[in-house]
This record gives C-alpha cells, sequence and structure tokens, in this order.
C-alpha cells in the first residue's frame, strides 16, 4: 500500500471560510497540542497517522548543521531556519553563508524561484530578471547544509542525497528529537529529504527545540536553544515583515514555523506546542487555528492574540470592501 495521511472521515473541522453571513468553505484536517510537560492535551481527529512536515522541519535540518560543526548564529541562523520571502535583505544574509562556504549561488541544490514578496518581484520583473536559486524560499537551508559540508570536508554536489553524510545526520538529529524511527522518506519541494512523521512527533520535536536552555549540560540542547533565540531575536529572517511568521513570533514571541501543504508547528513561551496539518494543503487557515488553540490552553492571552489576528490576511472582501472572515471551529 502507498504511504498516505489521515483521511477525510479521520479529519475534524478546524475552520470555515464565511462570507456576507454564508459558510462558503470548510477547512478540515487534524491538530495535537502538547502540555509544557509534553503531554498530549488536546487532540483534534487523526495526529498518529502520517504526514510530511514540510518546512516546518526546517529548524531539526538547521540543528542538524549546526550540531555537525556549522558556525551559525543570528541573522544567519534565522536564514537557515526560514522559508523566507526573497527579498533583497535575505538574499544579502544567504550569500554571506555562501561565501563562507566557499561556493556560489549556481551550486545551490533549490530549484530557481520568484521570490515570494511582491514587491521585490515587481522589481526583478521591471529589470528583466528571471527565477534564482538564491531567491528560492529555502536557499538559506540549502546554503547551511553547504557551509556544514565544507567544514566536514564533505562533497557539496551530492548535499541532497539521502545517503550523503549530511542528510544521514540530519536524520539521525530528527529521530532523537522526534523519539520516532523513520521509515518514510519523500523528496521536498527544495530538493532536500523529507521524512514522513506523526504530528504528535513532530510536536514533540518542535517542542524539544523550543524548551532548551542555552545552559544544558548537553550539546544538542544548546544549540537548539541558540536557534530558537536567533529567531526570535530576528523574526524577519524566517518569513519576511507582515507574513504570518514573522508577525506573530514579532508580537507574541512565539516559536512558528509554517510547511507547504497546511503544515504549521508553533510553540508558546511557556513550551505549549501545536502542530497540525490543513488537510486540502491550504494554508490560510492555519496561523488562526494554531493560535486559537494556543489561548485555549491558557498558553497566550486572549486579548493580545486577537489584536495579532488583525494584522493577518484572515478578510473575505466583496466588491472592495469586508463582507466576512476566515475563522476556526475548533
Amino acid at each position: 500500500m502507498v504511504p498516505q495521511t489521515f483521511s477525510a472521515r479521520d479529519a475534524v473541522e478546524l475552520a470555515v471560510v464565511e462570507r456576507s453571513g454564508f459558510v462558503e468553505s470548510r477547512h478540515t484536517g487534524s491538530a495535537v497540542v502538547l502540555s509544557p510537560d509534553g503531554t498530549v492535551r488536546t487532540a483534534l481527529g487523526d495526529v498518529d497517522a502520517p504526514i510530511l512536515p514540510r518546512s516546518t522541519l526546517k529548524p531539526l535540518q538547521a540543528l542538524g548543521c549546526l550540531t555537525a560543526g556549522a558556525e551559525l548564529d543570528g541573522e544567519q541562523l534565522g536564514l537557515a531556519t526560514a522559508s523566507h520571502a526573497g527579498t533583497d535583505r535575505h538574499v544579502t544574509v544567504v550569500r554571506d553563508i555562501l561565501h563562507r562556504a566557499g561556493v556560489g549561488e549556481d551550486d545551490l541544490g533549490c530549484p530557481p524561484a520568484w521570490p515570494g514578496d511582491t514587491a521585490t518581484r515587481d522589481e526583478i520583473v521591471r529589470e528583466l530578471g528571471t527565477p534564482s536559486r538564491i531567491r528560492m524560499n529555502c536557499s538559506g537551508k540549502h546554503a547551511a547544509m553547504m557551509l556544514t559540508c565544507t567544514v566536514n570536508g564533505w562533497d557539496t554536489e551530492t548535499y541532497l542525497d539521502v545517503n550523503h553524510p549530511l542528510q544521514m545526520h540530519i536524520r539521525e538529529v530528527i529521530e532523537r528529537l522526534t523519539g520516532t524511527k523513520l521509515s518514510i522518506t519523500a523528496t521536498d519541494g527544495c530538493g532536500a529529504p523529507v521524512y514522513g512523521m506523526s504530528l504528535t512527533a513532530l510536536a514533540r520535536g518542535i517542542q524539544r527545540i523550543a524548551t532548551s536552555s542555552e545552559r544544558s549540560p548537553f550539546a544538542l540542547h544548546r544549540h537548539a536553544a541558540t536557534l530558537v533565540r536567533a529567531v526570535r531575536e530576528n523574526p524577519w529572517t524566517i518569513d519576511g515583515d507582515g507574513r504570518p511568521d514573522t508577525v506573530v513570533i514579532d508580537k507574541l514571541g512565539v516559536f512558528a514555523k509554517t510547511g507547504a501543504e497546511g503544515v504549521l508547528v508553533m510553540a508558546a513561551p511557556d513550551g505549549t506546542t501545536v502542530a497540525l496539518k490543513v488537510l486540502d494543503g491550504s494554508a490560510r487557515a492555519a496561523t488562526v487555528v494554531a493560535l486559537t488553540l494556543l489561548v485555549r490552553a491558557g498558553a497566550l492571552p486572549a486579548a493580545q492574540v486577537a489584536q495579532v489576528l488583525g494584522a493577518l490576511p484572515l478578510t473575505v472582501t466583496g466588491g472592495g470592501r469586508d463582507v466576512g472572515a476566515i475563522r476556526p471551529t475548533v
């Protein structure tokens, strides 16, 4: 049987899209909330079926680079963890990492792409530019992987091969943090290996990163804490100004990472952690659902979250005016 995620009958409704008082669309999925002590507080839908975590795996991959000897901190570490918007500011930091690795933009293994930031894309189009590898939202992760290879004397041309020493080390780190033996391997949109795991395992791995201390006697946890600090101190790196992950990190102090196909992880300052997947692959409701679950768990203040939600693209418009909204139903 072909490996697959949970089915619609095992999902629950997470959010609806309401237009002029009419529920126009429904988003179903699954979500798990871990209490600060790591126990499951809330489980919605099937949280034990495998999912592909996509870019929510980046914090674990970046941690793998750190534990393999890559010296990254601050903005560079934030970009190593990012699905960035491809602005000039993002690209400048990625180029710095590539320079340290002794490789060029054309050596990146991720595919060419337009930047996610509209203004930056428009400027490139006006200048008759084309998609490039460094503008691809995963270029920071790839640059960090190549730097790790350089530090260890590993081949930089085959660094995306699942049996490359880098990827084998990253896999070991993922298994250690999630407490899961990985048996499903796929290729992510950027070309890097991505591994199937349950939402519960993903939440566990993210929580262990988010609750680590830089004073820990264990190097793995010291590196994890450094990673979280880098993201919280440089929220623009992880996504982009005005974009969901950056907004919630900046305004609420959470550790958040969105992945493709409706996957999202979010850890509150007290360690309460959410991992969810919207089954239809849409990301538009994921952030509001995750924040709602953290509020209901008592991990975030409702009033502060309400203010932040006002800055997110949750409004439904008609004829140039607001006529509805995307709202959680969990």
